[in-house]
């Protein structure tokens, strides 16, 4: 099947063969349809089987008839709203859906929290028909009266699992309130849990469920691979693994920022350009590192499980599990970022002792057995070693003679030397009369006698 054999209007299919695309996907094939009839869809796939086109490129024909080119903010209300768990996600959706309508007479905008909100007001004022958000700022917006939700007719929820992971529930069912029910709802995501079986129950009618694949599974074209480290030699073996070109450019995942950090600095520190991106990086630096590395400018980008979901990085060749993830789930939404639309890719991932029951866990998850890889062998060096037990030597041979020499006092009394017998000391100090008992010293003069 073709783009052209699934009912897209002309404008729209200019723009998909404009980014190299001519065959759709599974989940396009099946959702694309459905969306266009006007049905309530409930699609399950895989990540990186392109569902964001899925509901974008169906939306953007049933909106054409709201095109126009007037400059009235009244001619351009939100028509549809999608609504995404993450910042990184938002601007996925936001930008597949402007490449995708460039040749059409329809606005685009987005909103999410870590920046201004004044540019964002603008924007929403000047009139937009597919808004994209996060749940958080755009309830911002609501409560400003800066949007209205009056005239929307689409309704999406992309990664709606995550949302429900993040505590977004109730923001989201505040926003739903305030839509009209007349509206079309469109639910994807690349896993489903009971709880988003009965959320859908309420919120979508009639829905035609689609699942091109079974839950929690990964791409054919992904590589699993799994290198038994200690956790001391994690950051070397990456550096070696990056060094000779065994892995050329990789998006590497850590479970804390502080992790994130310090690995970023490891790899910084051996001249392998390196930026990390995580929540307590501004929007501003999170986008910037997120630029270079899509641009070849950065060879490792370190993110936590907050990127996981929404990077959209063409031909991304490597996903390294610096740590394994606390939740085996999180694991196909980590590797889901190499090996999409077709693409080859390779997942690697660092298991310490400590980590077996993790991969096992992942194992059983996806049905598939992951590929031991020897580690590289590093040369440790002596040296350390070699420094103690000079040190040592140079202290068992050091003269100090502070301690090794008797102790002279001013009137010529000796104090013999510890190691001396005790014999002959007590023998030296007999033989002048001179010389007095150590006591002697310590005790206050005493006046003399008059003859």
């Amino acid at each position: 099947m073709k783009f052209t054999d699934l009912g897209l209007d002309d404008v729209i299919l200019k723009a998909v063969d404009e980014e190299g695309y001519t065959q759709p996907t599974l989940i396009q094939e099946e959702a694309i349809p459905n969306v266009l009839d006007g049905r309530d869809v409930m699609a399950a796939a895989q990540t990186g089987t392109g569902k964001t086109a899925s509901f974008t490129l169906p939306m953007l024909h049933r909106l054409l008839r709201y095109a126009n080119s007037s400059t009235s903010p009244a001619k351009h209300p939100v028509r549809a709203l999608i609504l995404t768990p993450t910042r990184e996600l938002a601007a996925q959706v936001d930008e597949s859906a402007r490449r995708y309508g460039k040749h059409l007479s329809l606005r685009v905008g987005c909103v999410y929290g870590g920046v201004p909100m004044n540019p964002q007001v603008a924007m929403l004022r000047s009139g937009v028909e597919i808004l994209v958000a996060t749940p958080g700022r755009l309830l911002d917006h609501v409560g400003t009266n800066n949007v209205r939700f009056s005239s929307v007719e689409f309704l999406v929820l992309d990664e709606a699992d995550r949302m429900l992971d993040m505590g977004f529930l109730p923001d989201i069912k505040r926003i739903v309130e305030l839509i009209p029910a007349t509206r079309q709802t469109l639910l994807f995501s690349a896993t489903y849990s009971e709880d988003i079986r009965r959320l859908a129950g309420d919120w979508l009618r009639n829905p035609v469920k689609v699942e091109v694949a079974p839950r929690n599974t990964v791409t054919e074209t992904i590589k699993h691979t799994v290198l038994h480290v200690a956790e001391r030699d994690k950051s070397t073996q990456l550096v070696k693994l990056l060094q000779e070109g065994k892995v050329s450019q990789a998006l590497v995942f850590c479970n804390t920022k502080m992790g994130a950090n310090r690995l970023t600095r490891q790899l910084q520190n051996k001249d392998i350009h390196s930026e990390a991106i995580h929540s307590d990086r501004s929007q501003i630096e999170r986008t910037a590192a997120l630029d270079n590395f899509k641009a070849g400018k950065t060879k490792v980008l370190v993110a936590t499980d907050i990127a996981a979901r929404g990077l959209d990085i063409e031909q991304l060749p490597h996903v390294v599990n610096y740590d394994l993830p606390h939740n085996s789930e999180d694991y196909v939404h980590r590797i889901g970022r190499t090996g999409r639309a077709g693409q080859k890719g390779e997942a690697i991932s660092f298991c310490t002792p400590e980590d077996k029951e993790s991969v096992r866990a992942i194992e059983k998850l996806i049905n598939k057995k992951l590929e031991v890889t020897e580690p590289i062998r590093v040369k440790r060096s002596s040296a350390p070693t070699q420094i103690r037990q000079s040190r040592a030597k140079d202290e068992e041979s050091r003269d100090d003679s502070f301690f090794s020499k008797p102790y002279e006092a001013p009137g010529g009394i000796s104090v013999p030397n510890t190691t001396t017998d005790k014999k002959t000391a007590s023998t030296a100090i007999n033989k002048s009369e001179k010389k007095k008992p150590i006591a002697a010293l310590f005790m206050p003069p005493t006046g003399r006698k008059k003859s």
